[in-house]
């Protein structure tokens, strides 16, 4: 299973989305620190939730982080993240 399935079934877990995309974009970090040679290092997230609901931008970020927690220990290097409540949209 690729880290880009595994975001994605953990947020789905975590949050019961109404849509979620993971987009792997280790390929616009080669040379840069914490790419590796096999990609899935740095990802973007477009989620929205419910679960988000009341949620300043912080506490939706340290939600997200803390359901991938182990990722961002072991290989993710860097998480881009665009959380919003159904009512907000990602416009």
């Amino acid at each position: 299973m690729s880290m880009s399935d595994i975001i994605t079934e953990k947020l789905t877990e975590a949050f019961a989305p109404q849509s979620v995309k993971v987009v792997d974009e280790s390929h616009q970090h080669e040379g840069h620190a914490g790419h590796q040679g096999g990609g899935e290092t740095h990802f973007r997230v477009y989620i929205v939730s419910n679960a988000f609901r009341g949620k300043s931008r912080l506490e939706r970020h340290r939600m997200i982080n803390s359901a991938l927690s182990g990722e961002l220990q072991s290989g993710v290097h860097a998480l881009a993240i665009h959380a919003a409540s159904p009512e907000e949209g990602l416009g």
